[in-house]
Protein backbone atom coordinates (compact mmCIF):
# COMPACT_ATOMS: atom_id res chain seq x y z
CA UNK A 1 0.00 0.00 0.00
CA UNK A 2 1.24 3.47 -0.34
CA UNK A 3 2.70 5.05 2.89
CA UNK A 4 2.56 8.90 3.90
CA UNK A 5 5.65 10.04 3.65
CA UNK A 6 7.41 10.85 6.99
CA UNK A 7 9.07 13.47 8.65
CA UNK A 8 12.37 14.24 6.25
CA UNK A 9 15.51 14.77 8.58
CA UNK A 10 18.14 17.35 8.12
CA UNK A 11 20.44 17.07 4.81
CA UNK A 12 23.38 16.95 6.22
CA UNK A 13 22.34 14.01 9.29
CA UNK A 14 21.45 11.83 6.48
CA UNK A 15 24.09 12.70 3.56
CA UNK A 16 27.03 10.98 5.74
CA UNK A 17 26.13 7.67 5.33
CA UNK A 18 25.13 7.82 2.19
CA UNK A 19 28.93 8.31 1.38
CA UNK A 20 30.24 5.13 2.45
CA UNK A 21 26.82 2.66 1.05
CA UNK A 22 28.19 2.30 -2.38
CA UNK A 23 27.92 -0.08 -4.36
CA UNK A 24 30.26 -2.82 -5.82
CA UNK A 25 29.07 -4.74 -9.07
CA UNK A 26 29.51 -8.62 -8.46
CA UNK A 27 32.79 -9.86 -8.94
CA UNK A 28 32.00 -12.36 -11.02
CA UNK A 29 29.69 -13.23 -13.61
CA UNK A 30 26.97 -15.65 -12.79
CA UNK A 31 25.27 -16.13 -16.02
CA UNK A 32 24.34 -14.84 -19.38
CA UNK A 33 20.45 -13.49 -19.73
CA UNK A 34 18.81 -15.28 -22.66
CA UNK A 35 16.05 -13.64 -24.58
CA UNK A 36 14.69 -16.64 -26.16
CA UNK A 37 11.78 -16.37 -24.89
CA UNK A 38 11.11 -12.50 -24.41
CA UNK A 39 7.54 -11.51 -24.36
CA UNK A 40 6.20 -9.18 -26.53
CA UNK A 41 4.37 -5.94 -25.69
CA UNK A 42 0.78 -6.45 -26.50
CA UNK A 43 -0.71 -3.80 -24.50
CA UNK A 44 0.60 -1.21 -21.77
CA UNK A 45 -1.74 -1.74 -19.04
CA UNK A 46 0.08 -4.87 -17.35
CA UNK A 47 3.69 -5.80 -16.84
CA UNK A 48 5.79 -6.87 -19.62
CA UNK A 49 6.54 -9.70 -17.81
CA UNK A 50 2.60 -10.41 -17.56
CA UNK A 51 0.64 -9.20 -20.24
CA UNK A 52 -2.66 -11.37 -19.38
CA UNK A 53 -2.45 -10.09 -15.93
CA UNK A 54 -2.39 -13.30 -14.57
CA UNK A 55 -1.14 -11.65 -11.71
CA UNK A 56 -4.09 -9.63 -11.08
CA UNK A 57 -1.94 -6.27 -11.10
CA UNK A 58 -4.00 -3.23 -10.68
CA UNK A 59 -2.09 0.18 -11.43
CA UNK A 60 -0.82 2.83 -8.79
CA UNK A 61 -1.44 5.91 -10.38
CA UNK A 62 -0.42 8.09 -7.52
CA UNK A 63 3.12 6.78 -8.37
CA UNK A 64 3.46 6.43 -11.92
CA UNK A 65 4.19 8.68 -14.48
CA UNK A 66 4.31 8.88 -17.94
CA UNK A 67 6.45 12.10 -18.08
CA UNK A 68 4.06 13.54 -20.84
CA UNK A 69 4.09 16.98 -19.69
CA UNK A 70 5.94 20.04 -19.70
CA UNK A 71 7.31 19.85 -16.65
CA UNK A 72 8.15 17.26 -13.93
CA UNK A 73 5.06 16.92 -11.99
CA UNK A 74 6.29 17.99 -8.41
CA UNK A 75 3.37 17.06 -6.17
CA UNK A 76 4.01 13.26 -7.21
CA UNK A 77 8.34 13.79 -7.39
CA UNK A 78 10.55 16.02 -5.46
CA UNK A 79 12.68 17.38 -8.15
CA UNK A 80 16.05 16.84 -6.09
CA UNK A 81 16.92 14.53 -3.44
CA UNK A 82 15.57 16.29 -0.06
CA UNK A 83 18.05 13.91 1.88
CA UNK A 84 21.41 13.43 -0.17
CA UNK A 85 23.65 15.97 -1.50
CA UNK A 86 25.54 13.65 -3.67
CA UNK A 87 28.57 11.09 -3.59
CA UNK A 88 31.32 13.15 -4.81
CA UNK A 89 32.72 14.84 -6.86
CA UNK A 90 29.10 14.46 -8.43
CA UNK A 91 26.33 17.20 -6.59
CA UNK A 92 23.06 16.56 -7.55
CA UNK A 93 21.42 19.83 -8.86
CA UNK A 94 17.90 20.10 -10.16
CA UNK A 95 19.59 21.65 -13.45
CA UNK A 96 20.01 18.09 -15.00
CA UNK A 97 16.48 17.14 -14.60
CA UNK A 98 13.61 18.07 -17.19
CA UNK A 99 11.35 16.45 -19.85
CA UNK A 100 11.56 16.39 -22.95
CA UNK A 101 8.96 14.88 -25.99
CA UNK A 102 7.06 12.80 -23.56
CA UNK A 103 10.78 12.00 -22.05
CA UNK A 104 12.04 12.17 -18.26
CA UNK A 105 15.83 13.44 -19.26
CA UNK A 106 18.47 13.64 -17.13
CA UNK A 107 22.03 14.84 -18.15
CA UNK A 108 25.30 16.46 -15.89
CA UNK A 109 26.81 19.69 -15.60
CA UNK A 110 24.06 21.93 -16.62
CA UNK A 111 24.33 24.04 -13.65
CA UNK A 112 25.80 26.81 -15.22
CA UNK A 113 28.23 29.50 -12.71
CA UNK A 114 26.48 27.92 -9.93
CA UNK A 115 28.61 27.30 -6.99
CA UNK A 116 29.12 23.72 -5.61
CA UNK A 117 29.57 23.03 -2.21
CA UNK A 118 33.32 21.94 -1.02
CA UNK A 119 34.30 18.40 -2.70
CA UNK A 120 32.11 18.64 -5.24
CA UNK A 121 33.32 19.83 -9.06
CA UNK A 122 30.28 18.21 -11.61
CA UNK A 123 26.83 17.83 -11.30
CA UNK A 124 23.98 15.03 -12.41
CA UNK A 125 20.05 15.03 -11.83
CA UNK A 126 17.77 13.20 -9.58
CA UNK A 127 14.01 12.84 -8.63
CA UNK A 128 12.34 10.97 -5.61
CA UNK A 129 9.04 10.34 -4.64
CA UNK A 130 6.77 11.72 -2.41
CA UNK A 131 4.79 8.27 -1.91
CA UNK A 132 5.95 5.06 -0.56
CA UNK A 133 4.69 1.93 -1.10
CA UNK A 134 5.52 -1.72 0.14
CA UNK A 135 5.10 -4.55 -2.63
CA UNK A 136 4.35 -4.13 -5.93
CA UNK A 137 5.59 -4.22 -9.43
CA UNK A 138 7.51 -1.73 -11.11
CA UNK A 139 8.71 -0.92 -14.17
CA UNK A 140 10.33 1.64 -16.39
CA UNK A 141 11.55 1.58 -20.29
CA UNK A 142 14.76 3.58 -19.81
CA UNK A 143 18.15 4.78 -22.29
CA UNK A 144 21.48 4.76 -20.21
CA UNK A 145 23.93 7.26 -20.72
CA UNK A 146 26.52 6.21 -22.80
CA UNK A 147 29.12 8.16 -20.70
CA UNK A 148 31.35 7.21 -17.07
CA UNK A 149 27.77 7.84 -15.03
CA UNK A 150 25.91 5.35 -13.34
CA UNK A 151 22.22 4.87 -14.56
CA UNK A 152 20.07 4.73 -11.91
CA UNK A 153 16.16 3.24 -11.17
CA UNK A 154 15.91 1.95 -7.34
CA UNK A 155 13.85 2.29 -4.29
CA UNK A 156 14.80 2.78 -0.44
CA UNK A 157 13.90 4.37 2.59
CA UNK A 158 16.57 6.20 5.30
CA UNK A 159 15.44 5.94 8.66
CA UNK A 160 17.47 6.17 11.57
CA UNK A 161 16.63 2.70 13.03
CA UNK A 162 15.37 1.09 9.47
CA UNK A 163 17.41 1.60 6.12
CA UNK A 164 16.91 -1.02 3.25
CA UNK A 165 17.37 -0.40 -0.38
CA UNK A 166 16.35 -2.27 -3.63
CA UNK A 167 18.63 -1.60 -6.82
CA UNK A 168 16.32 -1.96 -10.24
CA UNK A 169 18.56 -0.46 -12.25
CA UNK A 170 22.10 0.52 -11.09
CA UNK A 171 24.63 0.39 -14.18
CA UNK A 172 27.26 2.12 -16.35
CA UNK A 173 27.68 0.79 -19.89
CA UNK A 174 29.14 3.69 -20.98
CA UNK A 175 32.32 2.82 -18.58
CA UNK A 176 34.80 0.88 -20.69
CA UNK A 177 34.33 -3.23 -20.37
CA UNK A 178 31.12 -2.96 -18.65
CA UNK A 179 29.09 -2.15 -22.12
CA UNK A 180 27.02 -5.94 -21.53
CA UNK A 181 27.46 -5.94 -17.62
CA UNK A 182 23.82 -6.14 -15.94
CA UNK A 183 24.00 -5.48 -11.76
CA UNK A 184 21.56 -6.87 -9.36
CA UNK A 185 21.95 -5.29 -5.96
CA UNK A 186 19.85 -5.51 -2.75
CA UNK A 187 21.02 -3.91 0.74
CA UNK A 188 20.55 -3.99 4.42
CA UNK A 189 21.86 -1.39 6.36
CA UNK A 190 19.98 -1.57 9.73
CA UNK A 191 16.81 -2.82 10.86
CA UNK A 192 15.30 -2.84 14.51
CA UNK A 193 14.70 -5.74 16.37
CA UNK A 194 11.27 -6.32 15.59
CA UNK A 195 11.91 -6.05 11.86
CA UNK A 196 14.75 -7.85 11.09
CA UNK A 197 17.43 -7.04 13.75
CA UNK A 198 20.16 -5.56 11.37
CA UNK A 199 23.31 -3.61 12.74
CA UNK A 200 25.60 -4.08 10.22
CA UNK A 201 25.33 -3.59 6.51
CA UNK A 202 24.94 -6.72 4.00
CA UNK A 203 24.20 -6.73 0.19
CA UNK A 204 23.28 -9.55 -1.83
CA UNK A 205 24.89 -8.21 -5.58
CA UNK A 206 24.91 -10.30 -8.65
CA UNK A 207 26.28 -9.37 -11.61
CA UNK A 208 24.96 -11.20 -15.86
CA UNK A 209 25.86 -10.70 -18.91
CA UNK A 210 23.58 -9.29 -21.59
CA UNK A 211 24.34 -10.38 -25.70
CA UNK A 212 24.09 -6.54 -26.69
CA UNK A 213 25.51 -3.24 -25.14
CA UNK A 214 23.30 -1.24 -22.65
CA UNK A 215 23.13 1.87 -23.32
CA UNK A 216 22.37 1.71 -27.11
CA UNK A 217 18.55 1.19 -26.81
CA UNK A 218 16.05 1.31 -24.46
CA UNK A 219 15.20 -1.43 -22.48
CA UNK A 220 12.38 -2.23 -19.83
CA UNK A 221 13.54 -2.60 -15.81
CA UNK A 222 10.95 -4.32 -13.94
CA UNK A 223 10.85 -4.85 -9.99
CA UNK A 224 8.26 -7.72 -8.90
CA UNK A 225 8.22 -6.73 -4.81
CA UNK A 226 5.71 -9.62 -2.40
CA UNK A 227 6.36 -10.84 0.88
CA UNK A 228 7.83 -13.90 0.03
CA UNK A 229 10.39 -12.82 -3.27
CA UNK A 230 12.02 -10.20 -4.75
CA UNK A 231 12.56 -10.75 -8.80
CA UNK A 232 14.29 -8.61 -11.13
CA UNK A 233 13.48 -8.34 -14.78
CA UNK A 234 14.97 -6.83 -18.13
CA UNK A 235 13.02 -7.13 -21.20
CA UNK A 236 10.33 -8.68 -19.59
CA UNK A 237 12.87 -11.60 -18.89
CA UNK A 238 13.30 -12.78 -15.21
CA UNK A 239 16.97 -13.09 -14.81
CA UNK A 240 17.39 -13.31 -11.18
CA UNK A 241 14.42 -14.48 -7.85
CA UNK A 242 15.75 -13.98 -4.36
CA UNK A 243 13.54 -15.12 -0.99
CA UNK A 244 12.43 -12.12 0.74
CA UNK A 245 14.32 -12.07 4.23
CA UNK A 246 14.80 -8.66 4.76
CA UNK A 247 12.86 -6.35 2.22
CA UNK A 248 9.78 -5.42 4.29
CA UNK A 249 9.92 -1.84 4.77
CA UNK A 250 7.97 0.73 2.88
CA UNK A 251 10.55 2.88 0.14
CA UNK A 252 10.38 4.99 -2.04
CA UNK A 253 11.44 5.17 -5.47
CA UNK A 254 14.38 6.77 -7.36
CA UNK A 255 15.72 7.95 -10.58
CA UNK A 256 19.00 9.44 -11.09
CA UNK A 257 22.94 9.23 -12.68
CA UNK A 258 25.68 9.61 -10.45
CA UNK A 259 29.52 9.17 -9.68
CA UNK A 260 30.56 6.00 -8.10
CA UNK A 261 34.05 4.48 -8.78
CA UNK A 262 33.45 1.11 -8.52
CA UNK A 263 31.98 1.76 -11.99
CA UNK A 264 34.44 3.07 -13.21
CA UNK A 265 31.99 6.49 -13.24
CA UNK A 266 34.07 8.67 -12.12
CA UNK A 267 33.63 12.47 -14.37
CA UNK A 268 35.05 12.56 -17.52
CA UNK A 269 35.04 16.23 -19.23
CA UNK A 270 35.92 15.24 -22.44
CA UNK A 271 32.12 12.67 -22.07
CA UNK A 272 29.48 15.26 -20.65
CA UNK A 273 27.13 15.10 -23.29
CA UNK A 274 25.46 12.28 -22.40
CA UNK A 275 22.20 11.47 -21.23
CA UNK A 276 19.92 9.23 -19.34
CA UNK A 277 16.03 8.92 -21.21
CA UNK A 278 12.95 7.56 -19.02
CA UNK A 279 10.05 6.73 -21.19
CA UNK A 280 7.40 6.22 -18.45
CA UNK A 281 7.11 4.68 -14.43
CA UNK A 282 4.57 2.78 -13.92
CA UNK A 283 3.70 0.83 -10.69
CA UNK A 284 0.93 -1.64 -9.75
CA UNK A 285 -0.24 -3.59 -6.77
CA UNK A 286 -2.00 -7.05 -6.22
CA UNK A 287 -5.85 -6.82 -6.01
CA UNK A 288 -7.04 -7.75 -2.80
CA UNK A 289 -3.27 -6.50 -1.33
CA UNK A 290 -0.81 -8.47 0.46
CA UNK A 291 0.31 -9.75 3.87
CA UNK A 292 3.15 -8.22 5.33
CA UNK A 293 5.08 -10.12 7.92
CA UNK A 294 5.18 -7.35 10.33
CA UNK A 295 1.98 -6.36 10.58
CA UNK A 296 0.91 -10.17 12.00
Amino acid sequence: MIRPLLVIVGLLFIAAPFASAQTRPGAKVTNEVSFEDAPERTNRKFPLSDQNNEGKWKPIRELSDEFGGKQLNTTRWYPNNPKWKGRPPTFFHGSNVSLENGELVLRVNKHGDAELPKGFTHTAGFIKSRDRLTYGYLEAEMKLMDAPWVSGFWVTNVQSDWWTEIDICENCPGSEGRENDLNSNMHVFRAPPDKGDVTEHFDSSKRYKVPFRLQDDYHVWGLEWDPEHIRFYIDGVLFREVENTHWHQPLEININNESNKWFGALPDDNRLDGEFRIKYLRVWQKRGGYENPFDK
